[in-house]
C-alpha cells in the first residue's frame, strides 16, 4: 500500500512539510509506503480548459511541459492521497489550486481514476482562513468520488515560522490519528 502526498508550499522544510511527514509516521509504522512530492514554488500552472484530456481519453492533460501528468500518474498509483497547503489569503497555494484543477479534469474525464481512493487534507495556519484551505482540498476528494478519513478534528496546525507548527500539540496529535485512520481504512478498503 502507499500513500502520496503532494505538499502545495513552496517553502522546503516548512509547516505544511511538518504536517504531512506528521501523518507519515503512523502511516509507515503500519506498512504503508510514503512519498512526499514538493509541488509548491514549482510554477505548475492551472487548467486551461481545452478539454482535450476528454476528448483524447488517453489520462493525460495536453500541456506538457510541467510535471502534472508525473503527478496523476502518482496519484493513480497510490491507495491514498494527501494534499497538504498552507493558508495564503484564506485558500490554497496557486499550485495546489492547479494540481486540483488539472487532475480533477484528466482524472474525471478519464472515468473517474481516483474513485474509492483515500484521499486527506492537512493545512498549516498562521491564525484564520485554514477551514476554507481544507474545505477546498477536500472537495477534490469528493467530487473524485474518493473516502475521505475523519479524524479527532480539522486536520491543521498553527504555527507561524518554520517549524512553529511542531508546537500546536493538538494539531500534531491530529495528525498521527489521520495517519493512524488512514492505514486502517486502506486495509478495510482491501479487505486485510
Amino acid at each position: 500500500m502507499k500513500v502520496v502526498a503532494f505538499n502545495g508550499s513552496p517553502r522546503e522544510g516548512g509547516n505544511t512539510e511538518h504536517l504531512i511527514k506528521a501523518v507519515f509516521v503512523p502511516l509507515e509504522e503500519a506498512g504503508v509506503e510514503t512519498e512526499l512530492v514538493r509541488i509548491g514554488g514549482t510554477g505548475l500552472r492551472g487548467c486551461i480548459a481545452c478539454m482535450k484530456c476528454r476528448e483524447r481519453k488517453d489520462g493525460k492533460c495536453a500541456i506538457k511541459n510541467d510535471d502534472l501528468n508525473d503527478y496523476v500518474e502518482k496519484m493513480r498509483q497510490a491507495d491514498g492521497i494527501l494534499l497538504g497547503s498552507p493558508t495564503y489569503f484564506t485558500d490554497v497555494t496557486a499550485e495546489m489550486q492547479a494540481l486540483i484543477d488539472r487532475a480533477g479534469f484528466v482524472t474525471l474525464g478519464n472515468g473517474a481514476q481516483l474513485r474509492r481512493k483515500v484521499g486527506a487534507a492537512v493545512v498549516a495556519v498562521r491564525r484564520g482562513g485554514a477551514t476554507h484551505v481544507f474545505d477546498t482540498m477536500n472537495h477534490f476528494f469528493q467530487i473524485s468520488q474518493m473516502i475521505v478519513p475523519g479524524s479527532t478534528y480539522w486536520n491543521m496546525g498553527y504555527g507561524l515560522g518554520p517549524g512553529q507548527v511542531t508546537a500546536d500539540e493538538e494539531g500534531m496529535n491530529n495528525m498521527r490519528n489521520l495517519g493512524e485512520t488512514m492505514a486502517w481504512l486502506m486495509k478495510a478498503i482491501e479487505g486485510r
